[in-house]
C-alpha cells in the first residue's frame, strides 16, 4: 500500500489554458479516493500524470513518500486499468494476464500460480484458455482487473473502466470493483464523471472544474455540504434548488421539500409551490413545478417516495423546507457562507 500526493500539479498544453491548474491532492494509505468531474474537468489528465503517461508543467507527485517525477510508468509501482481494457485480441486471457509478469522479468515459474490467483479473485478462472473476442464487455473488464491485479502494484489507477457496460452490468460490477479493493487494501485512485459510481464507490470523492479541485471529503460530506455552487449543482439528479436573496443564495436538495400541512418545525421556511409535472420512477417520484410569492416563477424539484400521494398537477401547494437543511452560498463568488436569517 502506498500514499499517492500531489503537489501544485499544473498541466499546460500548447496554446491554451492551464489543464490541470495547481492541484494538490493526498489519499490515504489503502484508500479508494475517486476523481470526479464534468469532461474537461482535468480529471483524467491528473491521473495521466500520476501514472506517467503524462508529464507535468509544474508541481511534484509522490507515491509512497517518494518523488516519482522522474520516474518512468514501470518504475512508479502503479497498475492502470483503462476505459477500453486494452487487451491484446491475438493473445489468450491466461497470455494476457501474464503479459506484464513477462514485461518485468518475473521467472515464468511463477507465472501460473500468480495468473490462477488473479483470476480466481475475479471469477474468471475457466475463461484461461479463451481469446479476448469470445468473452462479453463484462468478462473482458475482469481481465484487465485480472492483469492489474497480477503486477502486485502500490496503487490501482482506474480510468473510467466500467463506462463501456451496460446498466445493469455495470452495477454488478461496480460492487465487485469495491469488494476487491477493500480485500487487497491497495490505494485506488478513480476517474468518472457518474457520480452514481463515485458516491458508490469512493472513500472520499475530489470534484474537479475546470483543471481545479472544488471540494474534497466523503460522499456525505459533499453531497450534504457543498463547498461552493458547483458541487451543490453538480451532484445530485435533480441538483440542488438554488434561490436568490439579495446577495446571498441559499439551497436545499428536492428531497428536504416537504408539505406544509400539519404542525410546522421552528424556523421553517415556507414556500407556495405551483405544481406542473409528476414523474413516477418505481422508487420514488419526482415532481417539478414553480414558486410563488417573492420568488415566483423560479422553477424547483421536489422529491417524494413512490408511496406518498403525489400532489396534483395544476394546482398549488403549500409546502416548507425545514431550517437545518439550508444551505447558503455568497452569490458573487459562489463560495459557502454562513447562515443568514430569511424571515
Amino acid at each position: 500500500m502506498a500514499i499517492v500526493a500531489t503537489r501544485a500539479l499544473t498541466k499546460r498544453f500548447a496554446g491554451g489554458a492551464n489543464a490541470v491548474d495547481g492541484v494538490d491532492i493526498e489519499s490515504g494509505d489503502g484508500e479508494f479516493l475517486v476523481l470526479l468531474g464534468p469532461s474537461g474537468s482535468g480529471k483524467t489528465t491528473v491521473l495521466r500524470m500520476i501514472a506517467g503517461l503524462e508529464e507535468p508543467t509544474s508541481g511534484e507527485i509522490r507515491i509512497g513518500g517518494v518523488a516519482v517525477n522522474d520516474l518512468s510508468p514501470r518504475e512508479r509501482g502503479i497498475a492502470m486499468v483503462f476505459q477500453s481494457y486494452a487487451l491484446y485480441p491475438h493473445l489468450s486471457v491466461y497470455e494476457n494476464i501474464a503479459f506484464p509478469l513477462k514485461a518485468q522479468g518475473v521467472a515464468k515459474v511463477e507465472h501460473r500460480g500468480r495468473v490462477e490467483m488473479a483470476a480466481a479473485t475475479f471469477g474468471i478462472g475457466t475463461l484461461l484458455g479463451r481469446k479476448p473476442r469470445e468473452l462479453s464487455g463484462g468478462e473482458r473488464q475482469r481481465v484487465a482487473l485480472a492483469r492489474a491485479l497480477v503486477r502486485e502494484p502500490q496503487v490501482f489507477l482506474f480510468d473510467e473502466p466500467l463506462s463501456n457496460l451496460d446498466a445493469k452490468l455495470r452495477s454488478s460490477a461496480r460492487e465487485e470493483l469495491q469488494k476487491f479493493q477493500k480485500e487487497i487494501g491497495t490505494t485506488a485512485i478513480y476517474v468518472t464523471h457518474d457520480q452514481v459510481e463515485a458516491m458508490a464507490l469512493g472513500d472520499r470523492i475530489v470534484i474537479m472544474d475546470h483543471g481545479r479541485v472544488r471540494q474534497i471529503g466523503t460522499p456525505v460530506e459533499v453531497y450534504d455540504d457543498p463547498a461552493d455552487v458547483f458541487v451543490a449543482t453538480f451532484l445530485g439528479s435533480p441538483p440542488m434548488n438554488l434561490l436568490e436573496r439579495g446577495a446571498t443564495l441559499f439551497g436545499f436538495r428536492p428531497e428536504h421539500l416537504r408539505s406544509a400541512e400539519g404542525a410546522a418545525p421552528s424556523g421553517a421556511t415556507r414556500f407556495d409551490f405551483h405544481c406542473e409535472l409528476v414523474e413516477y420512477l418505481g422508487s420514488e417520484q419526482l415532481v417539478f413545478g414553480s414558486l410563488g410569492g417573492q420568488w415566483a416563477g423560479k422553477e424547483v424539484a421536489w422529491r417524494l417516495p413512490a408511496y406518498a400521494a403525489p400532489p396534483m398537477v395544476g394546482a398549488t401547494h403549500a409546502v416548507l423546507v425545514e431550517e437545518r437543511h439550508l444551505r447558503f452560498f455568497d452569490a458573487a463568488t459562489g463560495r459557502r457562507t454562513e447562515r443568514q436569517p430569511l424571515g
